[in-house]
């Protein structure tokens, strides 16, 4: 009967020993992110994207607003077969144009997770190697995951990670 309470006594004491030296690590991942070099032209080669669309979205509508414009001064003289035919050519124009931004939008969001899919991998796997390097059990990424309180024996592996990727 002693033994095994000595027993049981030292299967709780053991992982409590063994809690004491476990190491936890964090970072904050968005403030790594934002100085990569990848990071930084993909978020140009997006905006160039992005202002191309938009361009293209503010020609279709000038274009659409003349039309529009062209139609309501003529709409009282027109022929009511022409004026159907003007309609209807108004509206095919506003669902072309109600069609390319879903289609851009779609397009950018794509264009995005191509981008930016590599630029996460690279990070994981420098923050992985950190992780290894200093003997961590866990590197928690204050920028997924709200963290209440992190204790100054926590390690902050953000500097390490940068380095890891070559940023300054």
């Amino acid at each position: 009967m002693l033994k095994k309470i000595a027993l049981i006594a030292i299967m709780f004491i053991l992982p409590l020993g063994a809690m004491a030296q476990t190491k936890f690590a964090h970072l904050n991942s968005q403030e790594v992110v934002v100085v990569m070099p990848e990071f930084l032209k993909a978020q140009a080669d997006l905006e160039a994207m992005a202002k191309k669309y938009q361009e293209e979205m503010q020609r279709t509508q000038d274009e659409f607003q003349k039309k529009y414009q062209e139609f309501l001064a003529q709409a009282d003289s027109l022929p009511k077969n022409i004026a159907e035919r003007r309609q209807k050519e108004l509206q095919d124009m506003a669902q072309r144009q109600e069609q390319f931004q879903q289609e851009a939008a779609q397009a950018m969001q794509q264009a995005q997770n191509e981008a930016m899919t590599p630029i996460y991998k690279k990070l994981e796997d420098a923050i992985q190697a950190v992780g290894k390097a200093e003997g961590v059990v866990y590197v928690f990424d204050l920028a997924r995951t709200q963290i209440p309180y992190i204790s100054s024996q926590s390690i902050d592996v953000t500097a390490k990670v940068k380095a890891q990727l070559g940023i300054k």
